[in-house]
């Protein structure tokens, strides 16, 4: 009989486990973060997660996945191997705006040098934004950087333009949010999970 309840018990905790571990998502808004995800064949992290609101207006939910937990900026911005900045947009957005947005963060947290250096890959960042129309309310935004590669920028799973290469291009992203001056120090602390 000790055996039935010890067997029925541990039947119990093993579904209870499972049941948690598929639940594995953090929910920011409407937008579901998965725990992990892969990049470049490695397993990343869910580092943390929030939502940009501009004035009153929730504009996109942003997950930071990186191959180990951090909390600190710098070293976050210094982690090796792959890395991901998911954004899942909350609102119609016009793609010129928001590489607008993207190009007036990278300028806030980078050096002129830092930037003279940056700038054509910048400028290919910006047209390839405004040949995109429109960033549309639930699409999925994804910016990657793949190891030996660059940064792979997609929409819905579709590359927005050719791999950017320079790991220095893909920390200049990742400053517009974990930068000395982030778009919004309230996200910054959320996407470093200090909440």
């Amino acid at each position: 009989m000790n055996r039935t309840r010890f067997a029925a018990a541990a039947l119990a905790a093993c579904l209870a486990f499972t049941a948690t571990s598929a639940l594995a998502v953090r929910e920011v808004g409407s937008a579901k973060f998965e725990d992990t995800q892969s990049v470049a064949g490695q397993n990343l992290v869910l580092n943390g997660a929030g939502m940009r609101v501009k004035m009153i207006i929730k504009v996109y939910a942003v997950a930071l996945y990186l191959p180990r937990k951090e909390a600190n900026a710098v070293a976050a911005l210094n982690q090796p191997g792959p890395k991901r900045i998911q954004l899942v947009m909350m609102r119609d957005v016009p793609a010129d705006k928001l590489g607008e947005s993207l190009v007036d963060g990278i300028t806030a947290n980078t050096t002129p040098a830092e930037r003279g250096a940056l700038q054509s890959r910048i400028d290919e960042l910006e047209k390839a934004m405004v040949a995109l129309g429109e960033a549309r309310k639930g699409s999925v935004i994804q910016l990657d950087y793949v190891p030996a590669t660059g940064t792979r920028i997609t929409l819905a799973g579709k590359p927005v333009m050719r791999d950017v290469p320079g790991e220095d291009f893909f920390k200049a992203l990742l400053k517009i949010w974990l930068g000395d001056k982030p778009a919004d120090g309230d996200l910054r602390a959320r996407l470093l999970g200090v909440e």
